[in-house]
């Protein structure tokens, strides 16, 4: 993220309790795995699946793993603009 002048480096993962108590309008799940496991949300939020393949489970090391990391984060990047320009309506099956 460094690459693209985005600092995230106050950014830390969070357990969902943390968000026991608050509604969101949309849950999107990135891998098969979290849409397996997501939890329920309060509230009715849309779920919605963009099936990424988890770079974190490639064999490769080096160059080849951070190039895989580079393109996921790039496609993510791409499906998240398309997200917000469609708004509230749209298709919003990936790619």
């Amino acid at each position: 993220m460094r690459e693209l002048g985005i600092d995230i480096s106050g950014h830390r993962s969070k357990p969902l309790a943390e968000f026991a108590r608050r509604e969101f309008e949309f849950v999107i799940t990135v891998c098969n795995r979290a849409r397996e496991e997501c939890p329920v949300f309060s509230g009715v939020p849309e779920r919605l699946h963009w099936p990424f393949e988890d770079p974190a489970t490639f064999v490769q090391d080096g160059e080849e793993r951070l190039r895989a990391f580079r393109s996921l984060r790039d496609r993510i990047h791409a499906r998240v603009m398309v997200f917000l320009g469609e708004g509230a309506y749209g298709s919003r099956e990936a790619d």
